[in-house]
């Protein structure tokens, strides 16, 4: 049994090789967020827009939505709104026309968000529309999210990813951790991205695809869960790349427990993964073909899951190994909790720092968040048990998580 203590020590400095080979490419890539965001300046308002929102049980909170994007500051003629009901057993078709906005009824069967936009692009896409935005049915988008968008395509932008923020932070420890981890991906992964000049990320709501970009792909043809992240893929194979438009704010509300957001993030990680399955192998030869930085990036996004096992792997081969000092039970399970500890305590030091940065530059500062703040540590190390989950068996259908308020966005000072 000599060799035990060495071959622990081995795959847990393994381990931690690998953890950090993907931190760091992480690191570099959010420290570009220094760079300020791209311009896109002002210009006539002459996109045609369509957008889309696929809606299942939203009677109760799609109203203010709705509200958002008929005052924007941008001329109403240039726009449509499509409300596309699915799976519902309310009135949230009804709720739709009555606040002024088209319903196009699902008229075939759906298991996600994605084949519901695919089936409203297909009915939609005769009618020229220049650019497809997609909203969530519990969004609020700012007055001036069109108008940010049209500069953008103006300036020759093909897929564009605006600024989410939450409309909630300061309801639960939940919506606070939801809403920290938000302004992280705005601020150090699409910021980032777009200070290194590779391609942002696609988040679900509040953004833009071309019709030419559209053209270009073939369609609208997302087959997995994760439609945003294989619209990213897409994109990056095309060889083009997702812009970021900070000043394209849309406000989301974020789940309020942690049954909710298990929920959403088991989705999202379910969603990686056949994306990652689906995708690597083809930017793996694209890469072989010619290499570049935007495919090099995108690979290292799709990995996430792999580091959060990798992470997973790392806290029980180090108190493993930390238990092999102990030359009887009790003190090896002494040592083996105590090199536990040790790696969880560090890794909530360095989240909550982290958390505490990002709340700092974004300007959100406000007593109410200290809640999310403390717990942001345990919201991410309760995603390697998700991811663990996921990877032993996907989800594939997406589920609905009910929202019932319609509320107006919680802004800091207020």
């Amino acid at each position: 049994m000599d060799w035990l203590f060495p071959a622990a020590l081995a795959l847990t400095g393994t381990m931690g090789v690998l953890m950090s080979l993907w931190g760091l490419w992480y690191l570099v890539s959010g420290l570009a967020c220094v760079k300020r965001p791209q311009d896109y300046g002002f210009h006539p308002a002459r996109t045609r827009f369509a957008i889309l929102v696929a809606a299942r049980n939203e009677e109760l909170v799609i109203g203010p939505l709705i509200n958002s994007l008929l005052t924007q500051d941008y001329p109403q003629e240039l726009y449509d709104i499509w409300v596309i009901p699915n799976n519902c057993s309310d009135n949230t078709a009804l709720a739709a026309r009555n606040f002024g906005a088209r319903v196009l009824e699902c008229s075939v069967p759906v298991k996600s968000k994605g084949e519901v936009l695919r089936f409203a692009y297909n009915r939609l896409r005769g009618r020229r529309y220049d650019a497809w935005l997609v909203f969530d049915a519990d969004n609020v988008a700012d007055p001036r999210f069109l108008a940010e968008m049209n500069n953008a395509r103006l300036t020759g932008v093909q897929a564009a990813q605006g600024y989410r923020d939450s409309k909630n932070p300061y309801d639960t420890a939940v919506s606070g951790c939801s809403s920290i981890y938000y302004w992280m991906m705005d601020r150090f992964h699409n910021g980032g991205k777009a200070g290194l000049g590779v391609s942002a990320m696609v988040g679900g709501t509040g953004f833009m695809v071309t019709q030419k970009l559209l053209d270009k792909l073939g369609g609208w043809h997302t087959e997995t869960i994760s439609e945003d992240l294989e619209i990213t893929a897409q994109t990056v194979l095309a060889g083009e790349r997702v812009a970021y438009v900070p000043k394209a704010v849309t406000y989301d509300e974020q789940p309020l427990t942690w049954e909710q957001s298990i929920k959403q993030r088991r989705r999202w990680t379910s969603g990686t993964l056949q994306v990652a399955q689906r995708y690597l192998p083809a930017l793996g030869q694209a890469q072989s073909d010619r290499p570049r930085l935007a495919l090099f990036d995108f690979e290292a996004t799709l990995l996430l899951p792999a580091y959060q096992l990798a992470a997973l792997a790392g806290l029980l081969c180090t108190a493993f190994t930390a238990a092999l000092g102990g030359r009887t039970l009790l003190q090896a399970l002494a040592l083996g909790l105590a090199g536990a500890l040790g790696n969880l305590a560090w890794a909530a030091l360095t989240a909550t720092a982290a958390a505490g940065i990002v709340i700092t530059m974004e300007g959100k500062w406000d007593v109410r968040l200290w809640k999310g703040l403390a717990a942001y540590w345990l919201f991410l190390l309760t995603w390697l048990p998700i991811t663990a989950v996921s990877v032993w068996k996907k989800t594939t259908v997406w589920e609905e998580i009910r929202h019932t308020r319609a509320m107006a966005p919680q802004l800091p000072g207020r």
